[in-house]
């Protein structure tokens, strides 16, 4: 109703009064009937806007708009009133524009969730409506639908368990296992014996959950209602005491046609919407111009873990080979393997052979058993990769199993023949902008940062403590979410992020939900106020700055507005200022401050890279890619020497010596003398590198301790042996935090913004 009145009432209202205008070029006296007109006009829907504002709680700046159109219909300043007339209506107009609240839809949700369910009965399977299915009833689901109802497994499966926890991970669950609808079946169909109808599900919990805490949200108080609770009474009172002083109620009304908050009703709204622009120009979308408001008072962000500050994908972070194995041979046959297989880890384990530059031919005769692997032939060979059932029996096998625990990753066993030829660990990393962006956070104003995961505590932690964050809550489920997020908020104005369907409900209870548009799922997009619609999270920090920016100025504009608005009332009280005059200054007024208002508009004082760094960023971050089967060799020939200097353990330090000397000091070589000049020039400041060319040095030394080794011309001693371990592993470990440190504080700045 106030959006639709909004356009039709600004355009009837500029309508009359430039009529008037054209009239009273010949007949003055005709022009006041129409400028009187176009103030009537305003009076009604100003009316109606109060009442809805009362309504809702709020008191705006339409009161003392209303005061000013009667008081100029009653004294008979038509002109005066139909310019104030005009200014409400353009403020009402770009207020519309900037909000365009949405009402949060749950659509998503309801869309995903299933309506027929295939229930076994004595003469096979029949659809069912998903409401009809009672506890008791044996459901077939079958492979890519989605889980009716809570259950008992009748047989082991595999579920895609992301729309409620977050994990990308497809979980294998055993024959007699509890399973939540509104997973999605993976592997093949599955029997499940219902424990519960439809509306007694998780998933319809989950629905009703984001339903009521979007009904319990209450709005962010906007700038121009506080400033309005304060200007009023003051305008009102003036506008009084002249009337009482002077006996002359013209006074009064020349007060309050000068004090018309239009400030608050055109300089804000553009500030917002200039705001809303800028930010969409980054790719954050916000819903209305409240959503910016809250997003630039934020003081606590609690982002979700998975798809949000890590990848939401796994990614091969490690090759292990069996002795008389190579770390790319390894790789190579699993992902020959791989190739045809749809399963999560397989594409993991293809992309990973790409980026190492491997030429990955098919395999044949290819099997992939649900849960547990794929096989197939390569060559006279059978290779399959997946699980294993046996306990690890040498000692290779028990490191990698041990390694697995500590870093919180997923093992796929590679075997040929029967033998296992290595391991691969993939985990889902954390993006690389994570660490920049709880950073720039942290800058512009927020208090504290939290994160809530379902994943396994142990992951949570290693996240948060990389990341910097002031708390983690593991093993969370959507009512845990939303019951921190509802904690948080009584610290301030809160911020969730999220892209899961499990994140909706939490995205609606908080203040600015935000959610990632490119990769997250459709309710999480439409429970939350912005969208993010790349998968960047750094662009949450891009939306925060520019929206505490906007907010900044709007308040700005409005605090400047209003002071000039006061001296003005103090010459009209004394009745220097008449009302058709306090309507002209008050329009010059709107001027100034809408012009100020447009500098929300403008970037950010951060500016852009010189395109030759950003060619060198580029260039170096690929490097990297292709560096990593060094690294690899590097912790392989530290691996190898567990057992002493065998001939097998020399031939892997020798071939790590090469790869370092050959291709892994240039590269450090040409950053020191090529990219971090360059980025010294960027930052103006000689220091800025000084601590990562101390990485380089570090480098450099264990490269050198290594060939001393080599060189002993006796061979080397027990001790030098350990000696020789222990820098292999010093290198392993400066390489993997000068790496990640470069691609986190400066390779990330090469990308698009």
């Amino acid at each position: 109703m106030k959006a639709r009145a909004g356009h039709v009432f600004l355009t009837v209202v500029v309508l009359v009064t430039v009529g008037g205008g054209v009239v009273w070029l010949q007949d003055p006296p005709s022009a006041r009937i129409w400028w009187a007109v176009a103030t009537a006009v305003a009076v009604v829907p100003a009316v109606w806007w109060v009442v809805e504002d009362l309504r809702a709680k709020r008191f705006g700046a339409d009161v003392l708009a209303i005061l000013a159109l009667v008081g100029t219909l009653v004294v008979g300043e038509y002109l005066a009133g139909a310019v104030v007339a005009v200014m409400v209506g353009t403020g009402h107009a770009l207020d519309d524009y900037a909000r365009r609240r949405a009402r949060r839809d749950l659509s998503a949700l309801l869309e995903r969730a299933p309506r027929q369910a295939h229930v076994r009965q004595v003469y096979g399977l029949r659809a069912v409506g998903v409401d009809e299915v009672v506890p008791g009833d044996e459901v077939v689901v079958r492979p890519g639908e989605v889980v009716p109802v809570d259950g008992i497994l009748l047989g082991d499966a595999t579920f895609d368990e992301s729309a409620l926890t977050g994990e990308p991970d497809p979980v294998n669950r055993l024959r007699g296992e509890r399973v939540r609808s509104g997973v999605l079946v993976v592997g093949a169909a599955v029997d499940v014996q219902a424990a519960a109808t439809a509306q007694e599900s998780t998933y319809a919990g989950v629905v009703r959950l984001a339903e009521e805490a979007a009904a319990m949200s209450a709005p962010v108080v906007r700038v121009a209602d506080r400033i309005a609770t304060v200007f009023l009474p003051v305008a009102v009172l003036v506008a009084g005491l002249a009337t009482v002083i002077t006996g002359e109620l013209s006074r009064a009304v020349a007060v309050l046609v000068t004090a018309t908050p239009c400030p608050l009703l055109l300089a804000v709204p553009v500030a917002i919407t200039a705001g809303m622009s800028r930010a969409a120009r980054v790719g954050v979308v916000l819903r209305d111009g409240q959503a910016l408001e809250a997003l630039g008072s934020a003081r606590v962000a609690v982002l979700d873990k998975t798809g949000t500050v890590t990848v939401g994908r796994p990614v091969v972070v490690d090759v292990v080979p069996a002795p008389g194995w190579t770390a790319p041979g390894v790789l190579g046959i699993a992902a020959s393997v791989e190739q045809l297989s749809a399963h999560a880890l397989a594409s993991a384990v293809v992309e990973a052979a790409r980026t190492a530059g491997l030429h990955v031919e098919p395999a044949q005769q290819v099997h992939e058993q649900p849960g547990h692997g794929v096989s197939g032939r390569i060559g006279p060979s059978t290779v399959r990769v997946g699980d294993r059932d046996e306990e690890p029996s040498q000692d290779w096998e028990r490191a990698v199993a041990g390694k697995a625990r500590l870093d919180a990753a997923t093992v796929v066993w590679v075997r040929t023949d029967g033998k296992f030829a290595g391991a691969l660990l993939l985990r889902d990393p954390v993006r690389r902008e994570a660490v920049r962006t709880v950073r720039r956070l942290r800058a512009a104003g927020l208090r504290r940062v939290v994160m809530l995961t379902g994943d396994r505590p142990s992951v949570a932690q290693d996240v948060a403590g990389l990341l910097g964050f002031d708390d983690v809550v593991a093993r969370c489920t959507p009512e845990d979410k939303v019951a921190r997020v509802r904690e948080e908020r009584s610290g301030g104005v809160t911020v969730m992020v999220g892209d899961g369907i499990n994140d909706a409900p939490a995205l609606a209870a908080a203040d600015v939900g935000v959610a990632l548009g490119n990769r997250g799922s459709a309710a999480a997009a439409q429970a939350a106020d912005a969208i993010i619609l790349d998968d960047r999270i750094d662009r949450l920090a891009d939306g925060v700055e520019i929206a505490a920016h906007a907010k900044r100025i709007a308040t700005q504009s409005a605090a400047a507005g209003m002071g000039l608005a006061l001296v003005a009332m103090g010459f009209a009280a004394f009745g220097l200022l008449p009302a058709v005059g306090g309507a002209l200054v008050q329009e010059a007024i709107d001027v100034a401050v809408i012009l100020y208002s447009l500098r929300a508009l403008l970037p950010l004082r951060r500016s852009r890279m010189r395109p030759e760094t950003t060619r060198l960023l580029a260039r170096f971050d690929a490097e990297h890619a292709v560096l990593q089967d060094v690294r690899d060799a590097v912790r392989t020939a530290a691996d190898g020497l567990h057992a002493g200097m065998t001939p097998e353990a020399a031939e892997a330090v020798r071939h790590a010596h090469q790869l370092v000397t050959e291709r892994l000091l240039p590269h450090e070589r040409a950053e020191e003398h090529e990219l971090y000049p360059a980025l010294t020039a960027e930052f103006d400041d000689q220091h800025a590198t000084v601590p990562m060319s101390r990485g380089h040095a570090e480098i450099e030394r264990l490269a050198r301790r290594l060939g001393r080794h080599l060189a002993e011309p006796d061979g080397m001693t027990a001790d030098q042996v350990a000696d020789l371990r222990a820098t292999l592993y010093g290198l392993d470990a400066v390489l993997r935090l000068h790496f990640a440190q470069e691609e986190e504080s400066y390779f990330v700045l090469a990308d698009p913004r």
